[in-house]
């Protein structure tokens, strides 16, 4: 016999409200009713278009802060029939939806939080045992004697609950993938675990509905993921639920009109991540910035920043390179399609870059098949990552920055160069020194600051006869000349200015008001850095 209570605020009988089995609205209540609440009611009505459909099973990953927890509670929240939601949708988008009473409520819900499991590495061995343990003695204070326990464990007992009354599950299961973080080396664990749920959720009829969030996407063993019957939406591929998840540059823009913050400078520090093509910022961010009106990072001391110190240490070949790189405001190639999506099988630095992307440390534009740092946040939590031993002289060449680009301004040609020669020497460890990519990269880092007055540095800029190497375009509202620059190694810097003439890279930049810097950059193994400034003269 099912045990029925009042509910709290219609009156109507509800289930009895449980840890697991058919959970309460506590926490989604709190989160609606918080100072600063962006309503994200409308993924109900996505993840609904999947009930009892064969694309029944979803799987969200996203950086840490991003509001999965919170969207959890929220699904569990509306399903659970062991609570009394309708207040707390009132007003919502969702509470407008024609399918929005069909579910409100009337499903038996098991709410999993795997993190809770595992807050200790000694759990690692006995938490999948704890989880059955637990789900089936709330299961039995809900359904009776209607099931015997057997070696099949979790999914035994579902299977007999849902012969003998016919009802079936919704799975809210957060922090999926905590154990590939908790535990990195415990592949026997990992694998006991990927199996554990493939037996929960694979051919099984009483799965309703199957949500999972979780940092990571599902592990892949070789090609092949051990849990294939899941619909990803990671921040790689979003797809429809793109802007679900953190707040959409019309909602900051909204917050900060409300609460008198200054937008602008809103978006210079926390947007930057493209999902779908759509802005979005990292919520966290943008609510400690709402309450505190501090423009600062607030990632350290979080796990991934952590993470962040370690992965960017890894010697794999390019790797500095391309952080220096992206450090300076420029993008980076990368294949994303051979991650095995976990934190310790890295085969190159694409794996590197690709898991940076899904701890939230940059951001990739799928269809240039590149990575950068979204944003001023992000970008000050790299430096404090990187101000440790393996990375001596970049805080100091970073520095250089201001004085180098003001030398530029003012066509001061010989200080930009012995700026630049003093930028390669402090980044002379991190860098193979010996082409015009190298060169580019010591570039990059000398013109770090640019960022406050440019847009991000394009590099390659196609002209009608042939590409320029580095072009920093003024931001709107900004009095400043555009630069081009021009690379050359075992070159003279007059090569390289003849260059832009010849191929007239500058006719390009002629629709930009204001002036154009020409300039050319030289390394020569006998000279050493030289440079060469000219404003052009349009025609």
């Amino acid at each position: 016999m099912i045990g029925k209570v009042a509910g709290m605020s219609s009156g109507k009988e509800q289930d009895i409200m449980g840890i697991y089995v058919n959970p309460g609205n506590a926490a989604f209540e709190m989160a609606r009713f918080s100072d600063i609440y962006v309503d994200k009611s409308m993924l109900i009505s996505r993840v609904n278009a999947a009930y009892r459909t064969e694309k029944r099973f979803l799987c969200v990953s996203r950086p840490r802060r991003f509001g999965k927890s919170m969207a959890a509670n929220m699904l569990s929240a509306y399903y659970s029939c062991g609570c009394d939601s309708e207040n707390l949708f009132s007003g919502l988008k969702i509470s407008k939806d024609k399918q929005y009473k069909k579910h409100l409520n009337k499903h038996s819900v098991i709410r999993l939080d795997i993190q809770k499991f595992l807050f200790r590495k000694s759990h690692t061995d006995i938490f999948i045992d704890k989880i059955q343990e637990l789900v089936i003695s709330e299961l039995r204070k809900e359904f009776g004697d209607c099931f015997e326990e057997n070696q099949y464990g979790l999914p035994g007992v579902l299977e007999q609950i849902y012969a003998q009354t016919g009802r079936g599950f919704i799975f809210i299961v957060d922090e999926w993938d905590c154990v590939f973080r908790i535990a990195k080396e415990r592949r026997d664990i990992q694998k006991e675990y990927l199996d554990f749920l493939r037996g929960l959720f694979k051919g099984q009829d009483y799965v309703e509905l199957a949500y999972m969030t979780g940092i990571l996407p599902i592990k892949k063993y070789g090609e092949h993921s051990a849990i294939n019957i899941f619909k990803e939406f990671s921040v790689l591929n979003p797809g429809r639920l793109a802007s679900d998840f953190g707040f959409t540059e019309e909602e900051v823009r909204k917050l900060c009109e409300t609460y008198g913050t200054d937008f602008e400078e809103a978006r210079k520090w926390y947007d930057g991540y493209l999902m779908e093509g759509i802005h979005i910022y990292n919520p966290m961010a943008v609510t400690e910035l709402i309450e505190s009106g501090d423009f600062q990072s607030y990632w350290t001391g979080t796990e991934t920043y952590e993470a962040l110190k370690v992965y960017i240490d890894l010697n794999f070949d390019g790797l500095k390179e391309a952080v220096l790189t992206m450090l300076g405001n420029a993008r980076c190639k990368v294949n994303t399609r051979k991650f095995q999506n976990d934190m310790t099988t890295f085969q190159n630095r694409d794996d590197i870059l690709t898991l940076l992307v899904h701890l939230g440390y940059l951001t990739c534009d799928r269809e240039a098949g590149e990575v950068f740092i979204p944003n001023l946040e992000i970008a000050q939590e790299f430096l404090n990552a990187a101000d440790s031993p393996g990375w001596n002289g970049l805080i100091q060449a970073v520095r250089r920055s201001e004085k180098l680009l003001e030398s530029t301004w003012n066509l001061n040609a010989e200080a930009v160069a012995e700026g630049i020669a003093a930028v390669h020497n402090e980044t002379a460890a991190m860098l193979r020194y010996n082409d015009e990519n190298s060169l580019s990269c010591t570039v990059l880092i000398a013109y770090y600051s640019a960022k406050v007055y440019y847009m991000n540095p394009i590099m390659e800029f196609p002209s009608g006869k042939g590409f320029a190497d580095i072009v920093y375009l003024p931001k709107r509202n900004t009095d400043r000349p555009a630069l081009l620059v021009e690379l050359k190694w075992n070159r003279s810097a007059e090569a390289a200015v003849s260059q832009i003439k010849d191929r007239e890279y500058a006719v390009w930049l002629e629709g930009y008001t204001g002036d154009i810097l020409l300039i050319g950059i030289s390394y020569d193994d006998k000279k050493g850095h030289t440079c060469i400034i000219e404003k052009h003269i349009k025609k």
